[in-house]
């Protein structure tokens, strides 16, 4: 007989019970936090019409995604797919429930999403996110997007120990800078080098704004852009950021350049500032006594183009080289593909899957593999085989009325042999003989310490 690979397909996680009960404990730990903050859960279907999906994807995103296609069509009459992300979907419900829901909308989305990635270490072409957004109806308040942060840095610090370092950025800084020298024909190449910069060689950023801008002034100011701001302080911000405005501003006049939107970039590009001094402040309030710092970093600019105003990437600090565990932004409308209507929004996720095994090969997770609380060994070598089983299952319902989990073990193996098996799997043992039959009393022994005591079992 022709033996057939077992092996799960490249890119999709397997794990064992052990590894699986901890994964699961770290995710019912990061929907807590969440229901905690006061977001809503919802699950929406993983597999949803083209024309919702394909309207907001596009280059890579697009060729990523799964279609789904019936026996009896080809790849050409495929009219649906599995989602990509939950964010895309949220925007759909949103449009598709919104006299229902109140905003703002503040929900969860805590489940599976599918990519057809090239596998390799850390990605994932199946994989858990565990979603949060604030959804607001034509405004939603800057403050949301200090909240959102929040409740990501608890659900986080909830499973990690070691100390997280939120950086964030304001998109509305770089595109009123951008618009201001009226390089708007090369946002796209611009923002891809400064979100690529950590990744690569200083030498490679430098050239590739020389490439770009084609003017030693102007690489200088991005330059000096990227690299001016590594803090959390206001009047830091607000000192570091207004110098490269001046820098920009004595460019146009020296170059005899003018912007054909110089009043309004400069605003955009100050309300990015003030945006950011409030998001920090309040994340600097929020984060008193806990493992958290937060700096403002103008690196930050996140590769979605659906992105306004605040950008943030969470990294483990000391563990950089893992990259980003959590990472959001702000959003003007999402919405603007399926509705005329206007709905703002924040939000944040944190890709389970791919952080799991990242933090286990750093040994960063610090949750144990749950055990059964007892293992129950009824002592076969009696004639009174069957009523040492009832009883056994009788004990068992006891516990597990009391909030226990337990394992009745049915093998009819030796004793020792039962007793192994109950070691590795249950932080104590019952073995149940005559004796306990006939008195209904038994003892549970601790694994860990090796004590016995008398359970008063209200049966």
């Amino acid at each position: 007989m022709k033996k057939i690979n077992t092996s799960p397909i490249s890119g999709m996680l397997e794990l064992l019970p052990p590894d699986q009960a901890i994964f699961n404990q770290i995710k019912s730990k990061i929907a807590e936090a969440y229901r905690l903050h006061g977001f809503q859960n919802i699950e929406t279907p993983s597999i949803d019409r083209n024309e919702i999906l394909f309207a907001k994807a596009g280059g890579d995103t697009e060729k990523q995604i799964y279609r789904v296609i019936k026996t009896t069509e080809s790849a050409e009459d495929s009219t649906e797919s599995l989602k990509y992300d939950h964010t895309v979907t949220l925007a759909r419900f949103v449009v598709e429930h919104e006299s229902d829901l109140n905003f703002p909308f503040k929900v969860m989305q805590i489940g599976k999403n599918f990519r057809g990635e090239r596998p390799q270490k850390g990605r994932y072409r199946e994989f858990y996110q565990c979603d949060i957004d604030i959804i607001g109806r034509n405004n939603l308040s800057i403050h949301y997007d200090a909240e959102i942060i929040n409740a990501l840095s608890d659900a986080l610090t909830s499973f990690i120990s070691v100390p997280l370092h939120v950086r964030i950025s304001n998109r509305k800084i770089l595109s009123g800078l951008i618009s201001l020298l009226d390089l708007e024909k090369s946002s796209a190449e611009i923002y891809s080098l400064i979100d690529h910069s950590e990744k690569v060689p200083a030498e490679k950023t430098k050239t590739g704004f020389k490439e770009v801008l084609k003017d030693e002034k102007l690489v200088s100011i991005f330059l000096k852009f990227i690299d001016c701001l590594d803090s959390a302080d206001e009047d830091a911000i607000i000192t570091a950021l207004e110098k490269i405005l001046k820098m920009a501003e004595e460019y146009l006049s020296s170059s005899s350049k003018k912007s054909s939107a110089s009043k309004e970039a400069t605003e955009l590009y100050r309300t990015g500032i003030s945006e950011l001094v409030t998001v920090c402040n309040l994340l600097n309030h929020f984060n008193i006594g806990r493992n958290v710092y937060v700096t403002a970093d103008m690196r930050i600019v996140r590769g979605l183009d659906y992105y306004t105003g605040t950008v943030f990437e969470t990294v483990i600090d000391g563990y950089e080289g893992i990259g980003s565990v959590c990472s959001g932004g702000r959003y003007e409308n999402l919405t603007s593909y399926y509705s005329d209507q206007k709905f703002p929004g924040v939000g944040g996720s944190i890709g389970l899957t791919r952080m799991f095994a990242t933090l286990k090969e750093n040994g960063l997770i610090k949750e144990k593999s749950p055990l059964v609380d007892y293992a129950i060994v009824p002592f076969f070598t009696s004639e009174h085989q069957e009523e040492l089983r009832f009883f056994a299952e009788e004990v068992a319902a006891t516990l597990r009325k009391d909030g226990k989990s337990v394992d009745v073990i049915l093998a009819e193996k030796k004793l020792r042999d039962q007793l192994s098996y109950a070691s590795k799997i249950a932080k104590n043992v019952i073995v149940i003989g005559e004796n306990e039959l006939e008195s209904r009393k038994v003892k549970a022994k601790d694994f860990a310490t090796g004590k016995e005591s008398e359970l008063n079992l209200d049966f």
